[in-house]
């Protein structure tokens, strides 16, 4: 098996949406990362049944614990965590998982890769003006304004105050995780021993980052997290030749645009070291591959240059290593695995191989990364994925798999999976359970694709979800695989640590409550009820509660607008009205004034 580290970082909820307070509709949320990590628990949980050496397999353990234990256990857990620490491995001995709660942070204006990504050759232009736009963020919200400047999309694109520690904080753990798996002998933080033996790394952090260009933030992405793991692969450890997967639903437009720039300034000096010039550090070449969906995002309002982007094959020309793979529906699972996944989607890693084997073949200066999204999972939302080009959830298995043999192949197993999209909680879930299993996987280990069934999901839905007090409802005992996923989850997550979003104030008001006079006008024999004034207590009989009409009486109207009070019957006092054998007091109409009540 793999030695795999997961690297998590806190700071990454701290990205949160602050425009208003319906926030029902924004599917990049910090939940997402909750979400992900119950999946990532689960694969401990399934992983473990296959290595021991407790075997828990489908054995009862003796005296079970009952529901209530393992939520007061998860309850306890949780309260114990001193997750601010940076940075600290947390190996589970039973198999080859390594988990690092990072600490680590880059700052935007003074990071090498960083500006070798999204800087400018004179000023950084752009990564001031995310500092500045973070800084400004929640006063333009009090405002009544945006946050997101105008001329950039505001549908998908959005900052507060904790934004900056995200994106640093996203950018110092896939850097991080580029130093542990390329064995750094000098550690990010001082307080780790790093993991020597790690060779593969799964990074959850967000926000995402595949579509932000190297000055245009997009699609939730405002710094490409892969590109400048890349860059920094390149200049901290002389890493030349970098492979880039992307299994995204949507193009990966910003990293292909960095990708072209990148080869095309390796080209240029290739070609002035052909002409006589000196030659210095070889420059970086980068392979991108992507499996997408050309009808959606960025490709689905069919402008021509994203669709042209999104559908380039070239290789070699002009220094450039780019390969693109549709997403095709599928009517069975045979379809799928025959037809397709052998087919057009393993080209990207015969391509891939290709690119390596023209320059040069299997090296030390060979990283391979994986752009992953879960948003193309079966599971995801049907309005994301409306066009039904899905992959099964076990292609996230397979593919993870797949791409540890050609890393073991190409770059001495070095392999670094970092998140991207991925939105509903199942396919999120699903989708790292899978992964992170066949991350792990060599193949021979047995790994049963059952553990992701919809049965299995459901029931680990219905283990993890979030209860008041920390109790589940249900009295029998869980799974064993289910109460072990519990446990680790509570050493992981840590989503529970985030305050709940502060709400803007509600401004006071003026205004007061005063009965309405009975209006003038004929009798139209129709009762409405009314609720009391301030100043007048509801009858008590027949079962009336105060200020709330009987439930057989016609509901009373929430406008302050006179001409929709107008039907109450000239003359109309406290009045018994007939309702049935009974008697109810009918009461006085009362509407909403604004401003200081009459004088007497």
């Amino acid at each position: 098996m793999a030695q795999t580290a997961v690297f998590l970082q806190k700071a990454c909820l701290q990205h949160r949406y602050i425009r208003s307070r319906d926030n029902s509709n924004i599917v990049e949320r910090p939940e997402r990362l909750r979400a992900v990590n119950i999946g990532l628990a689960a694969a401990v949980a399934r992983l473990e049944e296959l290595t021991g050496p407790i075997a828990i397999g489908d054995a009862t353990p003796p005296n079970p614990p009952k529901q209530e234990e393992v939520a007061d256990e998860l309850t306890e857990a949780l309260e114990k965590l001193q997750l601010s620490t940076p940075s600290r491995p947390s190996s589970l001995a039973r198999i080859p998982i390594t988990f690092v709660h990072s600490g680590a942070s880059v700052d935007l204006l003074n990071h090498a890769a960083v500006k070798f990504v999204h800087g400018d050759i004179e000023r950084d232009v752009y990564l001031e003006n995310i500092k500045l736009w973070v800084l400004e963020s929640q006063d333009r919200v009090n405002k009544g304004g945006s946050e997101i400047p105008e001329g950039y999309s505001q549908g998908d694109l959005y900052l507060c105050p904790g934004s900056l520690d995200a994106i640093q904080g996203a950018l110092g753990t896939v850097c991080e995780a580029v130093d542990t798996v390329l064995r750094d002998p000098e550690p990010v933080s001082e307080s780790v021993s790093q993991p020597k033996l790690c060779s593969r790394a799964f990074v959850a952090i967000r926000p995402p980052g595949h579509h932000c260009g190297e000055d245009t933030p997009s699609g939730f992405c405002f710094v490409n997290n892969v590109s400048v793991a890349a860059a920094h692969a390149h200049l901290k450890h002389d890493i030349n030749r970098v492979v880039i997967l992307d299994i995204d639903l949507h193009h990966g437009n910003g990293t292909q645009a960095i990708a072209w720039q990148i080869n095309e300034e390796t080209y240029r000096k290739e070609l002035e070291t052909e002409a006589g010039v000196p030659c210095g550090k070889p420059g970086l070449q980068v392979f991108y591959g992507s499996i997408h969906d050309i009808l959606s995002y960025p490709c689905e309002d069919g402008k021509p240059g994203l669709v042209q982007a999104a559908s380039v094959s070239i290789h070699g020309p002009h220094g450039q290593h780019i390969e693109n793979v549709h997403l095709r529906p599928y009517v069975s699972s045979e379809d799928f695995w025959e037809k397709l996944y052998t087919g057009p989607y393993s080209r990207l890693l015969k391509k891939g191989g290709e690119f390596l084997d023209n320059t040069g073949g299997a090296g030390d200066d060979v990283l391979v990364f994986i752009s992953c999204g879960f948003d193309a999972c079966e599971h995801e939302y049907a309005s994301m994925s409306r066009h039904q080009r899905k992959v099964p959830v076990s292609f996230y298995h397979r593919f993870a798999r797949d791409t540890g043999v050609f890393a073991d192949r190409y770059a001495k197993g070095r392999l670094i999976s970092v998140l991207e999209g991925g939105y509903s909680d199942r396919a999120l879930t699903s989708g790292a359970l899978a992964h992170l299993t066949g991350l792990v996987d060599n193949g021979h280990m047995g790994v049963d694709e059952s553990w992701w069934s919809l049965e299995n999901l459901t029931a680990l839905e219905a283990a993890t979800k979030k209860r008041r007090g920390g109790r589940p409802s249900q009295n029998t005992p869980p799974a064993p695989w289910l109460a072990r996923t519990i446990e680790v989850f509570a050493s992981i997550d840590s989503s529970h640590t985030l305050p709940s979003q502060p709400r803007p104030p509600v401004p006071a008001s003026d205004r007061t409550l005063r009965d309405r006079k009975p209006a003038n006008g004929n009798n139209s024999g129709r009762s409405s009820p009314s609720v009391p004034s301030r100043n007048q207590a509801a009858p008590r009989k027949p079962s009336l509660a105060r200020g709330r009409p009987s439930t057989t009486t016609e509901p009373t109207s929430s406008s302050s607008d006179e001409s929709e009070l107008s039907d109450i019957p000239s003359g109309t006092t406290p009045e018994k009205v007939a309702v049935g054998e009974s008697a109810v007091k009918k009461l006085p109409r009362v509407i909403l004034k604004l401003g200081p009540a009459p004088a007497d």
